[in-house]
């Protein structure tokens, strides 16, 4: 597992993480991606039960994690309460706290900025899953108040291509991944298994790996967050966060398995 620096944020981070949109984490979804090395799990108050249930699953293990979380809403006293929330159930720090969607994100910034002051927080990152927010997301990578950026990215969501990878390598802000496999669109129909045979040699097995190669081997991308609930398939997707990494030749080919 690639261990890769995310921009400057100071935070050594997997190449290979765990998202928990739609999945409730236990000790031992935990425990399978702490020994995978996929050691960063992401979550959000957006995510029910979720978050509650990370900081339970960790408890005892919070120095083996890195946890990244989200606050989300446009209410002040709600914000607020969030972050407390959260820091209480992660052991009193947050390693990445992010603005969700840039849900009023200038006094959001303001309050995850006097908790990295104080020493609650490590890094402070935004998010959003749409391209008619990029515009907005790029105003708030020019501010400089921010170390990593999260955006959706795989063979046919491209968009981040355009402007805000660019950006981001300019700016030093780290990439974290959501939606690799396209909200388990693209897992739905996956390509013949024989059409994998020319990533053999890049350490690809399955159709998730090769998407999660896809987007790894693009360099200014540092973390993918795959979520799932199976058994195992923490493992499998970690082991696609290693070199080698595809060439133009190979990512060609994974996009036109995805989009054909």
């Amino acid at each position: 597992m690639d261990i890769r620096p995310l921009g400057s944020s100071g935070l050594l981070v997997p190449a290979v993480g765990v998202g928990t949109w739609q999945t409730i984490p236990s000790a031992a979804s935990v425990t399978e991606a702490i020994e995978a090395g996929a050691n960063l799990f992401d979550s959000s108050p957006m995510y029910g039960e979720a978050e509650r249930a990370l900081g339970a699953a960790t408890e005892g293990r919070r120095d083996e994690v890195l946890v990244a979380t989200k606050v989300w809403t446009p209410n002040d006293a709600e914000a607020r309460a969030q972050i407390d929330r959260a820091l209480g159930w992660f052991g009193g720090r947050v390693d990445l706290y992010q603005v969700h969607n840039l849900v009023a994100w200038p006094s959001r910034l303001a309050m995850l900025e006097a908790r990295r002051d104080e020493g609650s927080v490590r890094a402070i990152g935004a998010t959003h899953w749409s391209p008619s927010a990029f515009d907005d997301l790029e105003t708030v990578m020019r501010t400089e108040r921010i170390a990593a950026i999260q955006v959706p990215y795989n063979p046919i969501e491209r968009e981040v291509e355009r402007r805000i990878l660019p950006l981001a390598a300019d700016l030093g802000i780290g990439v974290v991944v959501m939606r690799p496999f396209a909200e388990g669109g693209l897992m739905r129909r996956p390509p013949d298994p024989a059409s994998l045979a020319p990533l053999a040699e890049f350490g690809i097995r399955t159709w998730a790996q090769a998407l999660l190669k896809w987007t790894l081997s693009d360099r200014r991308c540092h973390i993918a967050i795959p979520a799932t609930s199976r058994a195992g398939r923490t493992a499998e997707n970690a082991a696609a966060g290693t070199q080698p990494w595809l060439g133009a030749a190979e990512r060609d080919l994974v996009a036109r398995l995805a989009t054909g």
